[in-house]
């Protein structure tokens, strides 16, 4: 039996569905190996990317190409119209809805990204706070950062909850205004809320690759040239055409790393040269803080590329840690 049609007949252990995951840094090859790993166990890819969601947005998110998805079905990509804001929630309902619909199908989930948090949240099946949506509640307590300032909310939250008050920075201004959601909305705080949710099975059996190169200098490298390629295919082009659709200059879409850079060149704030020169920082910096997050699950199976990564190598190795864990 080939290792596809195991994997169809094969899709519960214990009644928890498999799914595969591919994560690791920007630009170290996710999209490839994520379509490679589908065409090998008969799956379909689901994008766990907070921002390829949004139409029009290809090049700056690196969203794959017809070319690169050689075939295989892909879900999450250009869902959404820029000018929306989704939440984590958000996000992992529809997610997850394309992964209930993929096993149904009898086909394997294949999940591809780099925003942890989503991806911990659609493996967990994290029920998230009430609030996740944006209500009067976080329009009122908005209003109040905007009049008041974050020391304001930061003081309100120190009365009502201490524990995430003491981790959280003046700067984490999101956070303050999400924890004190939280708890007017709920009456729990939101450590408590996550603890809880901690403590519930993970809704699904998820088996990690993850990719990084073993030298971090080749992963700078390797950034630094995906950004040149970016901006070769477009990216100041692609940011004027979502302004001239009427996209506001405030859209959550456009403070992607980037985008918010090349807005900067388009208005006439920054030049090109300034622009890439902050991308690729920005960008290394992102991808440091997504090692950082992906190495606290210590059940990923880790392939470390060399200065020019052996592909082959890497979908082999991948293959045969799938194929002991069961997986498919």
């Amino acid at each position: 039996m080939t290792a596809a049609r195991r994997g169809n007949r094969e899709s519960e252990v214990d009644g928890v569905e498999r799914v595969i995951c591919v994560v690791g840094p920007t630009a170290s090859g996710k999209t490839k190996m994520g379509v490679a790993l589908a065409k090998r166990f008969g799956g379909e890819v689901v994008s766990v990317d907070s921002m390829q969601i949004y139409r029009g947005m290809t090049i700056g998110t690196a969203a794959p190409t017809t070319q690169e998805t050689e075939g295989v079905p892909h879900h999450m990509i250009g869902v959404a119209d820029p000018q929306e804001s989704w939440s984590a929630a958000r996000f992992t309902a529809a997610a997850d809805a394309c992964i209930q619909d993929i096993l149904r199908r009898g086909k394997r989930p294949v999940l591809v990204g780099g925003t942890g948090l989503y991806l911990d949240a659609l493996v967990r099946g994290q029920d998230f706070a009430a609030g996740s949506q944006g209500g009067e509640i976080r329009r009122e307590l908005q209003e109040k950062l905007a009049k008041d300032g974050a020391e304001a909310l930061l003081e309100a939250l120190r009365a009502v909850d201490p524990e995430s008050a003491a981790r959280l920075h003046l700067r984490d201004e999101k956070r303050i205004v999400r924890a004190l959601e939280v708890y007017y909305e709920t009456g729990e705080t939101i450590g408590a809320h996550d603890r809880k949710s901690r403590e519930i099975p993970p809704r699904y059996d998820a088996a990690y690759i993850g990719l990084a190169f073993r030298d971090r200098e080749d992963m700078k490298e390797r950034i630094d040239r995906r950004v040149d390629a970016m901006v070769a295919q477009g990216l100041l082009q692609e940011v004027e055409t979502l302004l001239q659709s009427g996209l506001p200059r405030d859209a959550t879409a456009l403070q992607a790393i980037g985008y918010k850079q090349f807005l900067a060149v388009a208005e006439g704030r920054a030049t090109t040269a300034e622009a890439i020169a902050e991308v690729k920082l920005r960008s290394r910096q992102y991808a440091k803080r997504q090692l950082t997050w992906l190495r606290r699950n210590e059940a990923i199976h880790w392939i470390l590329w060399e200065k020019t990564p052996d592909f082959s190598a890497g979908l082999q190795n991948a293959t045969e840690f799938l194929l002991s864990a069961g997986v498919c």
